[in-house]
């Protein structure tokens, strides 16, 4: 048998604020525009231009390592293909594991930037990871697609944050400041990260172990973009403070 509700239990859930509904794509605004750009490149590729269409926007937006070494002369795209390259992919198992990886990784660390400084990390890490596959390809004829490069370097800004987040403001971010390097090397999960992920990258641009990927893995572009973001990331953090073991008092 049941009994009444004491008055006053239910005033206090009449009282309670409504819950909220978690969106289903809960990702920042500026990734979101990044992952549609890629998409929407991609199907263009795919759906609307012909064969010779598709090798004309290939030549015009992809990093082609040899146009740099100044053998053909001067275009204006020598400009924008260090850039534009990112948002192009090569197939769509390609454009898939890049998404998830950007939609992981980005999302925390443009919540943590704001969208301006995000977008320059972006575009920052994506040109040192051409600056490094050309160093390594200088003659080299393929054309490197792929925003794989931006997204190593993402992860290299979370191994700084030591992978911590916070949730308090109800979407994740990375939390705290920005660790010293020599603190990040004695964290394991961190050191058990950046070993997995270098042998994984050497293997599968090595060996060329990559299923439902077209073509070789640029290992050298993700390692140049980890890299900018690994040492790069205090330029672009306006949110970081000096801890407390770099506030110490040096007077005598």
């Amino acid at each position: 048998m049941s009994e009444p509700a004491d008055p006053s239990e239910t005033q206090q859930v009449d009282d309670a604020p409504p819950r909220r509904r978690e969106p289903v794509f809960n990702l920042p605004p500026v990734v979101l525009a990044v992952i549609g750009i890629c998409v929407a490149v991609y199907l263009l590729q795919q759906y609307v231009l012909n064969e010779a269409q598709q090798m004309l926007l290939l030549y015009d937006g992809a990093f082609i390592p040899v146009l740099y070494t100044g053998q053909y002369g001067f275009d204006w795209f020598l400009f924008s293909r260090p850039f534009t390259y990112a948002f192009m992919h090569g197939g769509f198992a390609h454009i898939a594991i890049n998404m998830v990886w950007l939609a992981a990784f980005g999302s925390p660390l443009a919540n943590r930037l704001g969208t301006l400084w995000f977008a320059l990390f972006f575009a920052v890490t994506g040109l040192a990871s051409v600056a490094l596959f050309w160093a390594m390809h200088p003659y080299g004829e393929a054309p490197l697609v792929g925003a794989s490069g931006a997204i190593s370097g993402m992860m290299g800004a979370a191994a700084r944050f030591g992978f911590r987040t916070d949730r308090s403001a109800g979407k994740a971010a990375f939390a705290g400041p920005v660790l010293p390097i020599a603190l990040v090397l004695r964290l394991r999960g961190v050191v058990i990260f950046l070993a997995v992920w270098m042998i994984i990258n050497l293997a599968t641009g090595l060996l060329g172990f990559a299923p439902g990927v077209e073509g070789q893995i640029a290992w050298e572009a993700h390692i140049g973009g980890f890299v900018a973001g690994f040492f790069g990331l205090r330029w672009f953090d306006r949110r970081w403070q000096a801890p407390e073991w770099e506030n110490t008092d040096h007077r005598t």
